[in-house]
């Protein structure tokens, strides 16, 4: 190493984690599953679970997780990732097992499989990205899209006498007996970053300690979807989302 790699070294204070491949990521500009990959890639790299971790993505835009974090991946069908995810744990205990989940996957087709796995108390970690639309497939109504809010099949706003009212699906899991943590937060500012790497960490020790099911829930942006800049996207999120689905830990049995 000559004396300018040397200066480069001492002068580096950030890098790339290792475990993302070089695959450019197909997600929009400002959307944050590209921070929450990173911080999922991070935990597994630091927990030296790298070659012991087991992933399942679903439909959605999470869909081509596999290309992006260098672990062992399974695809599932739509919504049945915590299904998937079940067997997968059940016949290798010894592995991290975790989903990684969008709202209308988790919250609308898979809210069985959620509901279930989470009850049965699945020693598995569900990532849920929560931004409030259908992202992919072209910006409609989800479970969790917010009283008002316009989407592509609700123009107007969504109407609650019409379609019902938001879900608030870590509340209903957090009341189950088999969940040990369930936590809601963001990524939308280094603070909050740091929160939402932290609760991954805890909830994938959860899920190699057997503590049961583990919940971590990211309120995200979806600035495609909603026809914003990422800046006004966060702006947005954090005037109406985060009332709606306060940040912090909703249930914490995690030294039991």
């Amino acid at each position: 190493m000559n004396i300018e790699d040397i200066k480069r070294s001492e002068n580096k204070v950030y890098s790339k984690p290792e475990l993302l491949n070089d695959t450019p990521m197909h997600y929009c500009p400002g959307c944050s599953h590209g921070v929450v990959h990173k911080l999922v890639a991070e935990v597994i790299k630091e927990m030296g679970q790298d070659n012991n971790t087991i992933a399942v993505a679903p439909v959605g835009c999470a869909v081509f997780a596999y290309k992006y974090i260098d672990v062992d991946w399974i695809e599932a069908a739509h919504g049945r990732a915590p299904a998937v995810a079940t067997a997968a744990k059940r016949l290798n205990p010894e592995r991290l097992v975790f989903t990684y989940q969008g709202d209308g996957d988790l919250a609308a087709i898979g809210t069985a499989e959620t509901i279930h796995a989470a009850n049965r108390g699945e020693n598995i970690t569900i990532i849920f990205i929560n931004n409030a639309i259908y992202g992919m497939t072209g910006g409609q109504m989800a479970p969790t899209t917010l009283e008002g809010q316009k989407t592509a099949t609700t123009p107007y706003g969504r109407r609650i006498d019409l379609n019902g009212y938001p879900l608030k699906i870590s509340d209903l899991l957090a009341m189950l007996p088999g969940t040990c943590y369930v936590t809601r937060q963001t990524v939308h500012t280094p603070a909050s970053v740091r929160k939402a790497k932290a609760a991954i960490r805890k909830a994938f020790e959860n899920s190699m300690a057997g503590r049961g099911t583990s919940v971590v829930e990211v309120v995200s942006t979806c600035n495609s979807g909603w026809k914003m800049s990422p800046e006004k996207s966060n702006e947005w999120m954090v005037e109406n989302m985060v009332p709606f689905y306060p940040l912090g830990d909703l249930k914490n049995n995690s030294e039991k």
